[in-house]
């Protein structure tokens, strides 16, 4: 028996089994924009209107910040942010910048409990990732306090996280990092008030050294605002002996480009 023939049952099962459900599923939850719940042809997309006001961030960027060019300087060119205050990590990649439809999916997922959003942001977060996830030897998630987990009931970052191991096939370390001090809410806080906030927040879990040591790590977050908690986390892998750190995120606030 050919490889063809040994697909065919598998293909028999999808296109004449579960057809029948997937359109009765279709009938009770029609397919709906992402954002605004306007009806579309798919599940898990977004209307023309939605889509149009998504700025993905494209190169020309700096390497190290990601932030875009306004135009092409040259391959390899930083930021003046990224040579004036170099970052604990080693590079910063996003998907999109943090407004219109993009902050309506990161609210869905953080605070509305869409976690059925995740799997398409996740895609995108690989897609602008600059093959650092193909590369590299874990994704670790920033992670919440005990005590956050409680009313939050799910990181929103670990299941960003989740979903692009499983499209990436790297690895997932979801308990290698940890937060040890409950910190206030970023939100609304200065960039200074937030630096301080989260400093001395994370340590690596006992005997979970060796997960970090020697290894190129990506740490996964939703959002980039000032950078403060993903400076504190990168610090701790830095100490723990990451050899390269690539903090990639599904937003990022960001004034026009320069």
């Amino acid at each position: 028996m050919g490889p063809i023939e040994l697909k065919r049952p598998a293909e028999f099962l999808r296109t004449h089994l579960l057809r029948p459900f997937s359109a009765l599923a279709d009938f009770f939850y029609p397919p709906a924009c992402s954002v605004c719940g306007i009806s579309t042809g798919v599940h898990r997309g977004l209307c023309a209107k939605c889509w149009s006001g998504i700025r993905f961030i494209e190169r020309p960027y700096c390497e190290v910040l990601g932030i875009p060019f306004s135009h092409d300087l040259g391959a390899g060119i930083l930021s003046a942010e990224a040579i004036a205050n170099p970052p604990a990590f080693d590079r910063l990649r996003s998907a999109a910048t943090h407004d219109h439809a993009v902050r309506d999916l990161v609210h869905g997922l953080k605070y509305r409990d869409r976690t059925d959003l995740a799997p398409m942001m996740a895609a995108w977060m690989l897609r602008a990732s600059d093959g650092t996830v193909e590369s590299c030897d874990a994704l670790i998630p920033v992670p919440l306090h005990r005590s956050r987990m409680l009313t939050r009931k799910f990181n929103q970052a670990a299941e960003l996280a989740r979903h692009m191991a499983r499209l990436s096939g790297r690895p997932l370390l979801a308990a290698t990092l940890m937060r040890v001090r409950h910190t206030s809410q970023q939100v609304g806080l200065g960039a200074k008030a937030r630096e301080d906030n989260v400093r001395g927040a994370f340590a690596i879990a006992k005997g979970s050294e060796n997960d970090i040591f020697g290894k190129r790590i990506v740490l996964i977050d939703d959002v980039y605002t000032t950078g403060a908690t993903v400076a504190a986390a990168s610090r701790t892998l830095r100490k723990a002996g990451a050899t390269d750190i690539t903090v990639l995120t599904f937003a990022r606030a960001l004034s026009e480009p320069i």
